[in-house]
């Protein structure tokens, strides 16, 4: 047993201490037994093992005296940790005790000098009174001037000497707050909070500075808001009433700093403090703008006195920028800029204002005068353009006039304006057109020598003016304005495409009865309007031409296409006036007395040359197209005469000599329509070369040669079907039908392409159908 626990024993007595086993020791000892054991079965698992015991042990025991040392030296440094602690509680403990009794005897202290303190009220409510008394002792003096000196300086203000007046209301004011100070005592001292009662006193005793104020104000802005009339005739009460502004300014950055200096003990801003009387002064000026340019119109300004009302604007703005820039500007201090102002004023006013006016339902005049004004004259020379002004002015910051969606919803109004005109006025022209058409009078004819109304010239006009009236205002406006015209045309030639339908109807049905002499006369005229309208519209055209062409493709096509559907339906009704004209002549034409007389042919052409030099009234190239047409026409309704079979020959004198007449009228119709200047010169495009060709056909004597004939016309008109073919055999009368079959057969296997630019002639030649022979009568069913 050591030392220490004999020493515990004999401190304890005989008695047993009971020794507590920790499981968790008794663990701990079992583990390191067995892994003790499994060390030492490895190591010694031979005899020859066992040499090196001796070794083993004296290690382990060096290990086991290392460990017990490190051990006795941690928990020795843990007393000794312990024990410091300890000292420093206790030593805690001892101050504590101190502490709470020096506590006791503050408390004891302090409750001797409440009862003193109590004493010390009485003196402190004496001085208070004593220093007010005092301070209205001192005050008498001014107190008893006060009303009389509100008195005079009311009588300033209504003689407008502001300036002596607003020393007087500073002196009033003063006086007051000095009072108020002497009253409220020296600042951080208990007690001296001035009560409501008291502050209210004064402030009744005191109650006419705040009249003066206002009425001072009131004068003070009356002088600011008349400062343009006054600054021609007399600007010293305006100087007066800006330095009575700077006055108070300065005066209200005095209390501000005097306050933000003393933030800390909440000192009270004076009544009525801050002024901020500069900010009112431009607020005044603002309001005065707006009252005089309201006031500006010496026309109504809605209607037609829009236009004035805009102009009235301009001059009285830029009169007053003009009285601003050399008189007011030189009344105030630098930093005002006070045409800065005055033209952010403006601005602010006019749109304002210019929002009212975009709001109303204007017409087409009256917009064109506010987006004129405002993109244009606005930012010219003659107004914000100014050389002098641009310095001043930034459009930027304030922004524009009317706002980009206004100004695209003010000329989409203003196309709107404008379409509604332009469909009323065309409406109208169409109207005097259709009344001309019924006149007993040819057209007028102009310098050329071609008939005209006067439709293409008013509707040319009125879309060229409309035009560049737009373009005064901007290119996309006159965009807008062109393309809204040729929808307009574009209508328009539809309704007089149906016009001429109707007239044409009208002059077949009336025919009979009373026939308009002057019928083919107007459908020439209409043919040269047409054209005169497609030159307008190809003017129009050209000015879209630098903007993307799917953009106004279909626009520009359509009043194109309307032309070119019109043209063709006048030139269709002059060829029918034309056919309806040779119709007489046709029906002798082919037949037995136009074998035995010339003068049928002759009777055609003497029409064909007196349309043709109504055909002279047309503009080109329409000219020659009509008489190419007539050409045309007259060989298709010969062939037409031919297919009818009028005449079928009996022998080869009848074969020669109705070949011989047709070459003769293919000759004469030839020498007459080269003499009317008809552009169809060789043989292979002219029509009349097809009647040479049949008659040489009806004229061949060998019928087998027929198919070589036939093949040679069919390389020359590839239209021709086996119908025309068997007509032209059925009229010679000689045909054998092994040949008729050769031919036909020929035909079937052939039929080749027609060729480009070839035009078909045959394709509208019909033939009529043969009638099929009964053996018994025809008769009307029951």
């Amino acid at each position: 047993m050591s030392d220490g626990d004999k020493n515990g024993q004999d401190n304890h007595g005989d008695a047993p201490v009971p020794v507590e086993v920790w499981p968790e020791l008794e663990r701990a000892e079992c583990l390191a037994r067995g892994a003790a054991l499994k060390w030492a079965s490895g190591v010694f698992c031979r005899p020859e093992h066992l040499e090196r015991l001796g070794q083993y042990r004296k290690r382990e025991s060096q290990r086991t005296a290392s460990i017990h040392s490190r051990l006795k030296s941690v928990v020795q440094s843990y007393l000794e940790g312990v024990d410091w602690g300890l000292g420093q509680l206790r030593e805690a403990r001892a101050e504590l005790r101190e502490v709470s009794h020096d506590l006791h005897k503050a408390d004891l202290e302090s409750r001797k000098n409440s009862e003193e303190v109590t004493t010390l009220e009485t003196l402190r409510e004496i001085s208070v009174s004593h220093r007010q008394l005092l301070a209205a002792v001192s005050n008498l003096p001014r107190l008893y001037k006060v009303r009389s000196m509100v008195l005079e300086t009311e009588r300033l203000v209504e003689s407008r000497r502001l300036l002596e007046a607003h020393a007087r209301l500073m002196e009033l004011e003063r006086w007051q707050d000095e009072v108020l100070q002497q009253l409220q005592g020296p600042r951080g001292l208990p007690g001296t909070r001035l009560t409501s009662e008291d502050e209210e006193l004064v402030r009744n005793y005191f109650s006419g500075v705040g009249r003066l104020v206002d009425a001072l104000a009131k004068e003070l802005w009356a002088v600011v808001g008349s400062g343009l009339s006054l600054a021609c005739q007399n600007p010293t009460l305006f100087v007066s009433a800006v330095r009575i502004v700077e006055r108070e300014e300065a005066l209200d950055q005095m209390f501000l700093e005097e306050r933000r200096s003393t933030s800390g003990q909440n000192t009270p801003m004076p009544p009525g403090r801050p002024r901020c009387w500069r900010d009112r002064f431009f607020k005044v000026m603002e309001e005065a703008v707006s009252a005089r340019f309201r006031s500006v119109s010496y026309l109504h300004t809605r209607g037609p006195g829009l236009a004035s009302h805009l102009s009235a604007l301009q001059h009285c703005i830029m009169g007053d920028l003009s009285t601003v820039r050399h008189f007011l500007e030189q009344c105030v201090p630098s930093h005002y800029r006070l045409t800065r102002a005055y033209l952010r004023f403006c601005h602010q006013f006019l749109q304002n204002h210019l929002g009212l006016v975009s709001g109303w339902e204007l017409e087409g005049g009256e917009i064109f005068a506010v987006l004129n004004w405002v993109l244009h004259i606005y930012n010219s020379s003659e107004m914000m353009g100014e050389p002098a002004l641009v310095v001043e002015l930034d459009i930027d910051d304030m922004g524009p006039l009317i706002s980009q969606e206004g100004l695209e919803q003010l000329q989409n109004k203003y196309v709107q304006k404008v379409r509604k005109s332009v469909s009323e006025w065309m409406h109208k022209a169409l109207e005097v057109e259709l009344t001309d058409w019924q006149r007993d009078q040819e057209p007028d004819i102009d310098h050329e020598g071609c008939y005209h109304t006067s439709l293409p010239t008013i509707i040319a006009q009125m879309l060229e003016e409309n035009a560049r009236v737009a373009l005064m205002i901007s290119e996309s406006l006159r965009d807008q304005t062109i393309q809204m015209g040729l929808y307009e045309m574009e209508n328009l030639l539809s309704r007089f495409r149906d016009a001429i339908i109707v007239f044409g109807k009208e002059h077949r049905r009336d025919s009979a009865i009373n026939s308009n002499k002057f019928y083919l006369h107007y459908l020439l005229a209409c043919i040269n309007n047409c054209i005169i309208l497609k030159t307008s519209t190809e003017s129009l055209q050209q000015q879209l031409c630098s903007f993307p062409s799917n953009r106004y493709s279909r626009i520009s096509l359509g009043p194109l296409a309307a032309l070119d559907r019109a043209v063709r339906k006048a030139c269709r009704l002059v060829m029918d006036h034309l056919l309806f004209e040779l119709q007489p002549h046709l029906q002798e034409l082919l037949s037995r007395t136009w074998l035995d007389q010339g003068e049928v042919t002759q009777n055609m052409c003497g029409v064909l040359e007196r349309h043709c030099e109504f055909y002279n009234r047309v503009r080109q190239p329409c000219r020659q197209r009509l008489k190419e047409e007539c050409q045309w026409l007259t060989v298709v309704e010969y062939v037409r005469t031919l297919m009818q079979k009028r005449v079928v020959c009996r022998n080869s004198d009848e074969r020669n000599q109705l070949a011989q007449r047709m070459t003769q009228d293919a000759q004469q119709l030839r020498d007459h329509l080269q003499s009317m200047e008809i552009d169809g010169t060789t043989d292979e495009v002219n029509p009349t070369a097809l009647i040479t060709a049949l008659a040489d056909i009806i004229s061949l004597k060998d019928p087998n040669m027929l198919i070589l004939m036939i093949s040679e016309l069919v390389s020359k008109y590839p239209d021709i079907s086996e119908e025309h073919v068997s007509v032209l055999m059925d009229v010679r009368g000689d045909v054998p039908k092994d040949v008729r079959k050769s031919v036909i057969d020929f035909l079937e296997q052939s039929a080749p392409p027609l060729p480009q630019g070839y035009r078909p002639i045959f394709t509208e030649i019909l033939v009529p159908s043969s009638r099929i022979q009964f053996c018994l009568p025809t008769a009307k069913c029951t």
